[in-house]
């Protein structure tokens, strides 16, 4: 059994599907399960739509037409026949959504989010599922929302094992190729829920898991994972081994790598994690398994732009001691704050941190009470693993170090 997993930018129009199938052909697809999200930028479209149904309703109707329209022209650039029963299918999803908007009575935003979010997932499935169909890759479109089952977390929904395990095994059928949605499962009153951030990663994962397959296979449209993001250094190095703690230390500090709630299921049963690309899917990528931390052995570079960078000293120049810094982490933890970096001596504390939720005002102002506070915002906060002299000294010329801090194997340096 192998499991494939297929974003959104490897689906964003008529081509990208075809590719997919192209993929399947040169790769093969005998005992695969393959998780596709939704097409290219249709969850920031949706996400549109939801919040018209709270803020604009005189909108509503018109970005959800947005939506139509563009899986409309996907079908059109697939299929010949416009009679087609897959034009129906996609209708009858879109008739849905459309009546919950009607009937819904929930005030929950988070609530409201999963059940409209996943419109994307099915309806991109049921796409693929008929166009493999009707080019002779026979496949089963399945409904991931009666496998996967969750909490009613909505938004980041937490899997019951249990029973996922129990359905998974007593109901999927592994013969066929099957082709279902990412990101999706569904609580005990059977209303969809979402898994989170990366959450179409983390259900191949699932699957992987529970089927105890034999890898799994995230095509992307990079070559593997790379030493740096091109977009922010130059030379970027595909990295063709990466253990699956290097995987984790690296997805904590910011790099987009693979997330660990991904990579956890795959480490309890040692299930190798592929990342190739879709555009050449005959190049071998990365492998991310059980082994040594990386190869070849280079540094690698994290950059988090967009940061916010603070430093407490005591009012009366009295030690900082376990007291203050619960207190601090507490006030840090009230107002949703990602904390990246932390550093602190007898008389001050440094913190860098993401404002996820916009409550930095309310923050400072608290924090004021206490402490003489120094607030630096719009900062960059820069990670090397396996750092050398040379990396480093390469990535601070020309910037300002507001902050620094070296670990056995890890520098972390925030600049202006």
């Amino acid at each position: 059994m192998q499991v494939y997993k297929f974003g959104g930018a490897s689906i964003k129009d008529a081509e990208g599907v075809k590719n997919l199938a192209s993929v399947l052909q040169k790769t093969g697809y005998h005992n695969t399960l393959v998780v596709v999200s939704a097409m290219g930028k249709t969850t920031n479209a949706l996400e549109l739509v939801i919040k018209n149904y709270f803020e604009n309703k005189a909108e509503l109707q018109s970005s959800i037409h947005e939506v139509i329209k563009f899986h409309n022209e996907i079908l059109i650039d697939l299929f010949d026949n416009e009679r087609h029963d897959v034009f129906e299918k996609v209708k009858s999803f879109f008739d849905e959504l459309t009546l919950f908007f009607k009937s819904n009575k929930s005030p929950d935003y988070n609530f409201v989010y999963d059940q409209t979010i996943g419109f994307g997932e099915l309806i991109s499935t049921i796409i693929i599922s008929s166009y493999l169909n009707e080019i002779g890759i026979k496949n089963n479109w399945i409904d991931v929302r009666e496998y996967i089952k969750t909490d009613s977390y909505y938004r980041r929904a937490n899997v019951n094992w249990d029973l996922t395990q129990k359905t998974i095994t007593s109901q999927f059928n592994t013969s066929v190729l099957n082709i279902t949605q990412g990101f999706l499962g569904s609580d005990a009153n059977n209303f969809t829920t979402t898994l989170g951030r990366e959450g179409s990663d983390y259900t191949a994962a699932i699957f992987a898991y529970c089927l105890n397959a034999n890898s799994v296979t995230i095509w992307k449209d990079v070559p593997g994972v790379l030493n740096a993001d091109p977009r922010f250094f130059d030379n970027a190095q595909l990295l063709n081994k990466i253990s699956y703690r290097e995987a984790i230390e690296l997805a904590f500090y910011g790099a987009s790598v693979i997330h660990p709630k991904t990579l956890q299921p795959l480490q309890r049963k040692e299930i190798p994690l592929h990342v190739k690309s879709f555009l050449n899917p005959e190049t071998v990528g990365t492998c991310v398994s059980k082994g040594n931390a990386i190869e070849p052995e280079v540094p690698c570079f994290i950059a988090k732009k967009n940061q916010i960078l603070i430093s407490l000293s005591s009012l009366d120049f009295s030690y900082i001691v376990e007291e203050n810094i619960s207190e601090i982490f507490g006030l840090l933890h009230l107002y949703k704050m990602k904390v990246d970096v932390i550093q602190n001596s007898a008389i001050s504390f440094s913190v860098c941190i993401d404002d996820l939720y916009n409550k930095l005002d309310n923050l400072l102002k608290h924090l004021k009470a206490k402490f003489k506070v120094t607030c630096y915002k719009n900062v960059s906060l820069y990670t090397i693993r396996h750092y050398n002299d040379g990396a480093i000294k390469e990535l601070e010329k020309d910037k300002i170090v507001l902050l620094k801090q070296l670990t056995q194997g890890t520098v972390q340096i925030v600049t202006k």
